[in-house]
């Protein structure tokens, strides 16, 4: 399986939260993981803050943010120019989709967990 360097947006230390199992089962997948969350925080090896860090080589953006919040991340998301988004459940944005149709991103409503599960991912 090829390794895809995915951030996370929406990280949570919380073992309740679902970007928290992504990221756990990412790591066990072996993909290279960078996370971007409300607060400072840690899930395995992954160190995550609220800045917006340019990272270099973005695959996958996987969002855990609702579309109410997304908005202020459309333009750093399509700055990193990955090859898609996955909008997990509760994160489907039309406005967001559509402007990622237009960059070239793949926009994909599906979650993150059945994908890697499924050996979709």
């Amino acid at each position: 399986m090829q390794q895809k360097k995915t951030l996370v947006i929406g990280a949570s230390e919380n073992p309740e939260r679902y970007s928290n199992k992504a990221i756990h089962m990412l790591r066990g997948h072996n993909h290279e993981v960078v996370a971007i969350g409300n607060r400072e925080g840690q899930v395995e090896d992954v160190t995550f803050g609220k800045d917006k860090t340019a990272f270099e080589g973005i695959n996958t953006v996987t969002l855990y943010i609702n579309p109410q919040r997304q908005p202020e991340y459309y333009d750093y998301i399509l700055s990193l120019k990955p090859e898609r988004i996955i909008f997990n459940p509760g994160t489907e944005n039309a406005e967001l989709e559509a402007m990622a149709e237009a960059k070239g991103i793949q926009p994909v409503e599906a979650c993150t967990l059945v994908l890697l599960t499924t050996g979709q991912y």
